[in-house]
């Protein structure tokens, strides 16, 4: 069983997804703990109602990011995790940091990566006319966005979409492909070979295509 320690900025609707994964058995794992650097954030309201522990390291409190991030990383290892999940939290974190837990830091992303890094990126996503888009988890790396990546899905984006219905569309994606993928993380199935993750026992679906806008009678 793994331990989890999950950073949080904002609501936490993804901590939610992956405290019921645990409590329903299909992560073999446990949120050790849930921090935020925002002391009102709902994030940890849920996990106080899930009787998990909360921890407040506010960054204003710090002179700079590595004091803040070496609090934050103390706090981690305090509750030993094994596994460190971003849940909406808006900080990026240092290289320092990073080193402290190598390979086992995840993120979850709503766009397909290596498309549309940073913020705001349903909507750039729109105003660019993809036809599809959806959710990136990837381990975290020193860039912005750009570590390997671990799981994707996709949904189709149409062009009278707003930024509330993509995000909507892609939010129910992620709170299923986060969990998927920290229960790959604790089966031992994830292989980082350069950029790539390879997971054991993944079978190929040589026949497998999407097409949006759907084509009638395709062959493909």
């Amino acid at each position: 069983m793994i331990r989890i320690g999950v950073l949080v900025s904002g609501s936490g609707s993804n901590l939610q997804a992956i405290m019921d994964a645990c409590a329903s058995g299909l992560i073999d794992g446990t949120v050790a703990v849930v921090i935020s650097n925002v002391p009102d954030a709902y994030a940890l309201v849920r996990a106080r109602k899930m009787s998990v522990p909360t921890v407040v390291v506010q960054h204003e409190a710090y002179p700079d990011r590595e004091s803040f991030d070496e609090a934050l990383a103390g706090k981690l290892e305090e509750y030993q995790v094994d596994l460190v999940t971003l849940a909406g939290f808006m900080r990026v974190l240092t290289p320092a940091f990073l080193r402290r837990f190598p390979g086992r830091i995840m993120n979850i992303h709503p766009a397909l990566l290596p498309s549309f890094p940073g913020l705001h990126v349903r909507q750039k996503a729109i105003d660019y006319g993809v036809r599809f888009s959806g959710c990136t988890v990837h381990f975290v790396d020193e860039g912005v966005d750009t570590g390997p990546i671990i799981i994707q899905a996709v949904v189709p984006v149409y062009p009278d979409d707003t930024e509330e219905e993509l995000n909507e569309r892609i939010l129910r994606l992620e709170h299923r492909i986060y969990p998927m993928a920290i229960r790959l993380f604790a089966e031992n199935r994830l292989v980082v070979e350069g950029r790539k993750v390879r997971v054991k026992g993944l079978e190929k679906d040589p026949a497998a295509f999407l097409v949006n806008p759907p084509i009638e009678g395709c062959t493909l």
